[in-house]
C-alpha cells in the first residue's frame, strides 16, 4: 500500500518528477507482469519501454505513458501523440512483438494502470486535434475500461499517512 504524504498544504513536485514518474510506471508494469507469470525486461529503445512474453509465448512491446496529476486534474485525459504509435509499431516490428500501450495515472487517491493492444487503443482513444489521441480518465471512461475485455487493468489505492519532511539527525 502506498501513502499519500503531505509535505505542505499545496504539493510542489520536484523538477525531475516527470522522469521519476515514468521510471516508476515502467517498474510498476514490470512488477505486475512478472507477478502474473510474464517474462519481461525494460529496454532503452525508441518507441517501446518494455518487452514482455506471456506464459503462452505471446511477445508484447509496451510503450509506457505515465502521468502524475495535481489535485483537481485527476480526471484529465492523457495526451497520446500519433508519432508515438508509429514509433511503437516500428520497434515492435524490429523485435517481433505485438505493440501494446501501458498507461499509468496517479489520480490522487488511486493509481490506475491500463494495458492494451495498440490497435484497440486507437479505437478507444478519440481526438479533436488532427492526429492527436486522448486516453480519457473521466468516470465514464474508466467505467467503460472496466468492462472492456481487451483492457487489462489494476489499481493501487493510496492511504494518507503522516510525513513531516526530511530532518537532519538529532545531535547527541
Amino acid at each position: 500500500m502506498f501513502c499519500r504524504c503531505s509535505l505542505a498544504p499545496e504539493m510542489k513536485k520536484s523538477p525531475r518528477h516527470s522522469k521519476i514518474t515514468g521510471d516508476f510506471a515502467e517498474g510498476l508494469f514490470l512488477y505486475w507482469l512478472s507477478k502474473h507469470g510474464y517474462e519481461c525486461v525494460r529496454v532503452d529503445h525508441t518507441g517501446i519501454d518494455l518487452i514482455a512474453c506471456d506464459p503462452r509465448g505471446k511477445r508484447m512491446g509496451i510503450s509506457v505513458k505515465a502521468r502524475s496529476r495535481y489535485e483537481g486534474t485527476e480526471k484529465t485525459s492523457v495526451n497520446l501523440p500519433p508519432d508515438g504509435f508509429l514509433k511503437a509499431e516500428k520497434a515492435c516490428a524490429a523485435f517481433g512483438c505485438e505493440p501494446y500501450y501501458g498507461i499509468a495515472v496517479d489520480a490522487g487517491e488511486v493509481i490506475r494502470c491500463f494495458l492494451l493492444p495498440l490497435d484497440h487503443l486507437k479505437k478507444l482513444a478519440g481526438g479533436s486535434v488532427p492526429g492527436m489521441r486522448y486516453w480519457g480518465m473521466a468516470d465514464c471512461h474508466v467505467a467503460r475500461y472496466r468492462t472492456d475485455p481487451l483492457v487489462q487493468r489494476f489499481e493501487l489505492q493510496i492511504t494518507t499517512c503522516s510525513w513531516s519532511g526530511i530532518h537532519s539527525a538529532p545531535t547527541a
